[in-house]
């Protein structure tokens, strides 16, 4: 059954269910993090290994970055099951770089930004899923902003300045503003594009869509919101 051919109400469950796959996932994703963020900045031994030695700490940047791009490319084609397994490994060891950031801002700033990303997030998301205008031309354009993003970052880190790292904050902030509400939006349309039975693996490329979005979001709102620790 197509999206032509459904019913209104056939066609509201389809997104439903999806979106529900879709979240759930996230969350999951973000609890894993978190935790392992949690642990690894707790176990003194386990820091040495991974913020005393540069070669161990940018193995694992470059493996994060090797995951994401082979389960965007690759996951709707696995076995739902091994894309929820990469999906996971991914999160935990997001969860191993991102305990650097316990260690350098206080654990109440931490926990403010979240609780502010997590209210941003849920209303970009919602007024994507929602808006009956087309966020294909802004996701068009956040996208480009996303690639200027990163060739400053990478900018950045051989050229230390505050006024740099300032736009890069701002302009992050603003792309995955953007992003968010265009993603929410397209899974939407995803949901009622998707051959009958086929929503596992699409399900996880989503949720890591929106896991990103979440995670560079808080980055970049902490940059403003965290207090040094």
């Amino acid at each position: 059954m197509d999206a032509w051919t459904m019913s209104p109400v056939q066609a509201a469950e389809r997104v439903s269910a999806f979106l529900w796959k879709v979240y759930g996932w996230m969350a999951i994703g973000l609890g894993i993090t978190a935790v392992v963020a949690y642990a690894v900045a707790g176990s003194p031994e386990i820091l040495r290994l991974v913020v005393g030695n540069r070669l161990v700490f940018f193995a694992l940047i470059i493996a994060e970055l090797g995951l994401v791009f082979y389960l965007s490319a690759r996951a709707v084609g696995m076995a739902p099951g091994r894309a929820a397994g990469l999906f996971t490994f991914y999160s935990a060891l997001n969860g191993v770089t991102l305990s650097v950031v316990l260690l350098a801002y206080t654990g109440e700033s931490v926990a403010t930004t979240f609780v502010i990303t997590a209210g941003m997030f849920g209303a970009l998301a919602l007024f994507g899923s929602t808006t009956k205008r087309s966020l294909a031309g802004a996701g068009q354009f956040f996208m480009m902003g996303l690639v200027g993003l990163i060739l400053a970052s990478l900018v950045g880190m051989f050229w230390r300045s505050d006024a740099l790292q300032f736009l890069i904050s701002v302009v992050g902030v603003i792309v995955f503003t953007g992003l968010t509400a265009y993603d929410a939006q397209r899974l939407k349309q995803m949901a009622l594009a998707l051959p009958e039975g086929q929503a596992g693996s699409y399900a996880i490329v989503g949720a890591l869509s929106l896991y990103l979005d979440f995670v560079n979001l808080f980055l970049m709102l902490l940059r403003f919101t965290g207090r040094r620790d």
